[in-house]
């Protein structure tokens, strides 16, 4: 018997076909902070984490995965989001430095495939690729680095400032997409948050979180940089480079409304009401006239600005950990975390003191370092600890894989679909890992560099300075003693040149990024 088949049915069948395959496929939602320092998220253990929790981000390592070995390509922050966005090295999506150029738009990027795929596109929050968002059906996104209070949105549209602490807002615009979105059509949404970046403003509501918390001071605190030139030559040292004023909310004097030295008035206090302002200035008064109660020497000084920076920083990611909870929570309540992949990063690490710094750009651990959560219910088991070597490029390849799509063959990271779905180390996966950092001159002095990391060895070349600086990081995992050259390093810094000429080779760096 034959049975005849219209075109309409044939249409309406490969639709029916289309409609269940795309049901079938997951949620994204990426978190993204800025500047989240791995040892300030309590599910990797950190002595200050212990005394500032993170019980919501820490619910996606308990729901899934927490990596141990996650890195970025280029410590700061467009670069960082670049590599997010295309898989790419810097040097192949053209965007090497924050204020080099505009990111190109027009190349491929996660969210572009995504959305031809069929997935509905959300950015909200920080974009700072001085560009305007492609691939997004639906953007609202801070002007530059966005203000911690009463800041501006910009739509494709127009230019609104919103009432509020950045925080919430984003929350509060992320919830109202979630709820207003297209329901049979997949989605992937980035909720990217402000915080914790400089110059760490926290909410109202937890000015005085942690004015009587000390937090413990680190080995390195007042390091001295030996056997490490560009250490020395940096600019970012809690105790001599910090501004009094905009970053540590010191005053001229006992109950003084004055600030010291504050060179962006404009990105603090000036986005504040009167009223605001008023509020600020009472919630800091009692620690900053305890400053000046007493004399204090040289060191004693750069201890108390240790414990105001992480007084704030870590009081600003109390807003964003809520903020995770709340999205947790509205997840569950409505049954989209049953299909949902979550992950929880920052564009890199954070300096909580180590070295006496703050900021990041170094290929020193902290910095290099990016913290990685990610759930996603009936994949990834539930505690699983991932210590595999993954880098901010792999990102893309892995969330095109696990929605069963195609990965590019010029995405240069890799997918670690297998490792969170198995919790081991596939066979072949990589042992060592490439960076590069090049804003120099730029903001704190921190030379250009590239180099490589393996289980063990770190291997690093400030090439327009010809120096070269080799960890074992075994021994000696605050990075302080430097054997490059030293007797006995012969052959492990050969066998590392010859790797990192590889992935150079690998990664298709230009002769004039590889001197």
């Amino acid at each position: 018997m034959k049975i005849a088949i219209t075109t309409g049915a044939l249409v309406l069948s490969a639709f029916t076909a289309w409609a269940q395959q795309t049901a079938s496929r997951p949620n994204i939602i990426f978190i993204l902070s800025d500047d989240h320092a791995r040892q300030a998220i309590s599910a990797y253990g950190h002595p200050v984490s212990a005394l500032a929790p993170t019980p919501n981000i820490d619910r996606i390592a308990g729901n899934g995965a927490v990596f141990w070995n996650n890195y970025c390509a280029n410590s700061i922050s467009g670069p960082s989001r670049a590599s997010i966005l295309t898989g790419k090295h810097s040097h192949k999506n053209g965007f090497l430095a924050n204020w080099n150029k505009a990111f190109d738009g027009t190349q491929q990027t996660l969210p572009k495939i995504l959305q031809e795929k069929g997935y509905e596109t959300a950015l909200i929050g920080k974009w700072h690729l001085i560009s305007k968002p492609t691939g997004f059906d639906h953007w609202m996104i801070l002007n530059d680095q966005g203000d911690y209070y009463n800041p501006a949105f910009i739509t494709e549209n127009d230019t609104v400032h919103y009432a509020g602490y950045v925080t919430d807002l984003i929350t509060t615009f992320t919830k109202q997409w979630l709820q207003t979105r297209e329901d049979d059509q997949p989605f992937f949404l980035m909720m990217n948050h402000k915080a914790p970046h400089r110059n760490w403003v926290p909410a109202e509501r937890h000015y005085n979180l942690f004015e009587d918390t000390t937090f413990p001071l680190p080995d390195t605190y007042f390091d001295d940089y030996e056997g490490r030139m560009a250490a020395k030559q940096q600019e970012m040292t809690i105790y001599r480079d910090m501004y009094e004023g905009h970053d540590l909310k010191m005053v001229t004097g006992v109950d003084s409304d004055s600030l010291l030295y504050d060179p962006w008035p404009q990105a603090f206090l000036g986005t504040m009401t009167p009223a605001e302002q008023q509020r600020f200035f009472a919630a800091y008064r009692e620690r900053n006239n305890g400053f000046y109660a007493k004399p204090m020497t040289e060191k004693e000084i750069a201890k108390w600005k240790y414990q105001r920076y992480l007084q704030d920083y870590l009081a600003t990611i109390r807003a964003v950990d809520e903020s995770v909870g709340q999205l947790l929570d509205y997840l569950e309540e409505t049954g989209l975390d049953e299909n949902t992949i979550i992950i929880y990063s920052s564009d890199q690490g954070f300096y909580l003191g180590e070295h006496g710094w703050f900021d990041k750009r170094f290929m020193y651990e902290e910095s290099f370092q990016m913290p990685l959560l990610m759930q996603y219910k009936g994949h990834i088991n539930p505690n699983t600890k991932i210590e595999a070597l993954t880098q901010n490029i792999d990102f893309a390849p892995t969330i095109l894989d696990l929605c069963g799509l195609r990965i590019p063959d010029d995405m240069q990271g890799e997918s670690f679909k297998a490792l969170v779905e198995t919790g081991r180390k596939p066979e072949k996966w990589r042992e060592s890992l490439y960076y590069h950092y090049y804003e120099f001159p730029g903001f704190h002095s921190v030379r250009a560099h590239y180099g490589i990391k393996t289980a063990r060895y770190k291997l690093m070349h400030y090439y327009k300075e010809k120096n070269w600086e080799l960890f074992d990081l075994q021994h000696d995992p605050h990075e302080i003693h430097n054997i490059y050259g030293k007797k006995g390093t012969e052959k492990i810094t050969a066998n590392l040149k010859r790797e990192l000429t590889r992935l150079q080779e690998k990664y298709d760096v230009p002769a004039e990024f590889r001197p």
